[in-house]
């Protein structure tokens, strides 16, 4: 007997018909003697469609109101899939974020959790009720409503989780599992069975959308096992877990991800003086960009060129600030290419293997593909390509580190 928090998504409670679903599964692990607390988020396109109302009286509707109004998506979802369970003989009950009670800050659309009161849900398990917990969602000191910010359903699972010290939590979505790269670009990707925290990490912040990276970090920092699992078919998913070094050797590179909607801009000919860095990038930050990969290099001659890249639909915006800085820094000139993309390998085996870096360099160089920028980190080596080579780039890199799937496999 175990307990498990299952979270649920909105593709996976996107209609009626799929909620009864959600319900005969949640009543499988009853069976078995289980205690199960659920989390939804709301019905797919409900977020969306709410959002569309606000702005329809207010294209910037107060931040708390529009807290208010979103979070009745998971509202309607809980109460629904209480209705289910109950109908089936399986008892259950609903919880808002605020009932159960998930305080949080106060920063409305994209609050953080400081604590969580699981007495009430502790009370209903022990009755064996299974419980059905809002995601995305809480309350501040103040009783506000409060919500996590998109993909916060996940959020809400693994912080209920490390709460209830649950054996597991279990994200349910549209794929079986976390694959070595996406199967739409390599028809030879394959399930991961296990995968590291620090690996599912990377992944999901250099593009694969599998787990949305708060839940990542929070389950990594309470040691919450995470087991990512299909709604629509049965398996074992992948699990997500500490790095166990009883195990048997890692592989070198676990997986590879990527990233199109990247672009590039460079600096020319600045002076190379203490402090330039910080012109140049402080304008971006204060803009609220998120800057990724950043290079420099100086010059004979005393100057610098200046390279970094940010998200492609901000990159207009970007270069507008550069370019009003162009005076008062002395830059000779400002290139911006909005084609690229980014590459990168993932896998805590890289630690203890020398060589990664030049046999992705190689391989990309077998295919001729041009390196523009590079960008390392422990257990990651990203590249910045052009945009037309990233399906080839990902596909040679994913069948020189041996993760192609054997037709065994299938």
């Amino acid at each position: 007997m175990a307990l498990y928090v299952q979270k649920f998504g909105g593709t996976s409670v996107g209609s009626i018909e799929r909620i009864q679903a959600v319900a005969d599964k949640v009543i499988k692990f009853r069976q078995d003697g289980h205690d199960i607390v659920v989390v939804v988020s709301a019905m797919s396109g409900e977020t969306n469609r709410l959002i569309e109302l606000a702005k329809a009286i207010d294209l910037d509707p107060s931040a708390r109101e529009l807290d208010v109004l979103v979070s009745t998506g998971e509202q309607v979802t809980i109460a629904l899939l209480s209705m289910a369970l109950n109908k089936k003989g399986c008892a259950a009950r609903s919880y808002t974020g605020g009932q159960v009670k998930i305080l949080t800050d106060n920063v409305h659309s994209k609050a953080r959790i400081l604590s969580i009161d699981e007495d009430n849900m502790r009370k209903d398990l022990s009755a064996g009720r299974v419980v059905v917990v809002a995601g995305f969602q809480g309350v501040d000191e103040e009783g506000n409503i409060t919500t996590l910010g998109r993909g916060g359903s996940d959020t809400s699972a693994v912080a209920l989780a490390a709460a209830l010290k649950a054996d597991e939590c279990q994200i349910y979505t549209d794929v079986d599992g976390v694959y070595t790269t996406d199967p739409r670009v390599v028809d030879k990707a394959r399930r991961l069975d296990c995968i590291t925290f620090e690996e599912m990490l990377e992944m999901a912040s250099l593009g694969s959308k599998v787990l949305q990276i708060r839940s990542v970090e929070f389950a990594g920092k309470y040691n919450v096992p995470l087991r990512v699992l299909s709604s629509f078919e049965d398996g074992p998913g992948t699990l997500i877990t500490l790095e166990d070094n009883d195990t048997m050797e890692q592989p070198i590179v676990s997986g590879i991800a990527f990233n199109r909607d990247e672009a590039k801009l460079t600096v020319l000919g600045v002076a190379d003086v203490p402090g330039v860095a910080a012109q140049i990038i402080g304008p971006i930050s204060d803009a609220n960009i998120e800057v990724d990969m950043i290079i420099q290099n100086t010059a004979r001659d005393k100057s610098t060129d200046f390279t970094f890249t940010v998200h492609r639909n901000d990159y207009e915006r970007a270069k507008k600030i550069l370019e009003q800085q162009t005076e008062k820094l002395n830059i000779r000139e400002i290139i911006g290419d909005d084609t690229i993309a980014k590459v990168s390998i993932v896998g805590v085996g890289m630690r203890s293997h020398a060589g990664v870096a030049s046999k992705m360099f190689r391989c990309l160089a077998k295919e001729a593909i041009n390196v523009q920028l590079i960008s390392t980190s422990e257990i990651k080596i990203s590249v910045v390509i052009n945009e037309k080579y990233l399906e080839l780039a990902v596909r040679a890199l994913h069948s020189a580190f041996g993760l192609d799937a054997m037709e065994t496999d299938k």
